[in-house]
């Protein structure tokens, strides 16, 4: 397993263990209660990603990776979404074209 693999599967059992927890005491807790903000915040961070790699900043870059992860791990748990769900949707595109995998998508 990954350096990043085993830290993601760390924080996300933190994330779990929050749920419920006092939104006034801990920041996790706050974005779990309140789905809409933890999703806005997602979208922040990606935003903040998105320009670090486009200055070319490798650690503004290795940074901002880091809140997107951690806020994308926070909006999966508030979905009721694992890590393994997720992992099935990537094993299910593995030796997929790419284009042919965007193009058979519905919707």
């Amino acid at each position: 397993m990954s350096r990043l693999a085993e830290v993601l599967a760390r924080l996300s059992a933190v994330i779990e263990s929050r749920k419920g927890g006092d939104a006034a005491a801990s920041y996790t807790a706050r974005l779990l209660s309140d789905p809409s903000l933890a999703a806005k915040k997602l979208g922040e961070e990606a935003i903040e990603t998105v320009i670090a790699a486009v200055q070319a900043d490798k650690d503004a870059l290795a940074a901002e990776s880091a809140d997107l992860l951690y806020h994308w791990l926070v909006v999966l748990a508030a979905a009721g979404v694992s890590l393994d769900e997720v992992a099935a949707r990537l094993e299910a595109r593995e030796g997929v074209s790419g284009h042919a995998e965007k193009a058979g998508r519905s919707g």
